[in-house]
This record gives C-alpha cells, structure tokens and sequence, in this order.
C-alpha cells in the first residue's frame, strides 16, 4: 500500500517484484494515478505464495473502508514511515 503522506492519498496494487515496482512508483514512470497524486511512499505491504492469492487480498482490502485500510497500515506502521529505503526481500 502507498500514500502521498501520513492519511493522504492511498494506493492498493500488487506486483511480482515489489523493490523494482517502487523504484518505478518513486521515479515517478507510470503515468496514472500515483504519478497525479504523489503516492510514492511505501507504507504498507504484504508477501505472499502465489500471484491468485495476492490478487485476491488486493480486491479485499480496495473494498474496505477507509478508516479499515488506515487501522491495517497502523498496525505495522503508526508513524506512517517509508519501508522503501533498505527493503530487501
């Protein structure tokens, strides 16, 4: 999941290759909704086994309200900091 900033703007979306799709997100390449809004930080992210199982945790929480997809970053992460800088997977 990113966000523009801490209760800013939110992104779900999946990828096979979470370092190389942030890199992406952060330079700014993909035309689209991150790119119009600054969601650029990765506040938020989950591994998995399979790419079925992903895409359907992905619908799941896109369906969810706000205020849950804000609990759920929370959770982990309640300054909102950017996990991008150092990951490794």
């Amino acid at each position: 999941m990113l966000a523009s900033d801490r209760n800013g703007t939110l992104y779900i979306g999946v990828t096979n290759n979470l370092i190389r799709r942030i890199e992406e997100h952060k330079r700014a390449e993909v035309p689209g909704f991150t790119k119009r809004y600054g969601v650029k930080k990765l506040v938020y992210f989950e591994a998995g086994d399979s790419i079925v199982g992903a895409i359907e945790r992905e619908k799941q929480i896109k369906k969810w309200y706000r205020r849950w997809k804000i609990e759920l970053i929370e959770t982990r992460n309640p300054d909102w900091h950017d996990f991008a800088p150092g990951l490794t997977i």
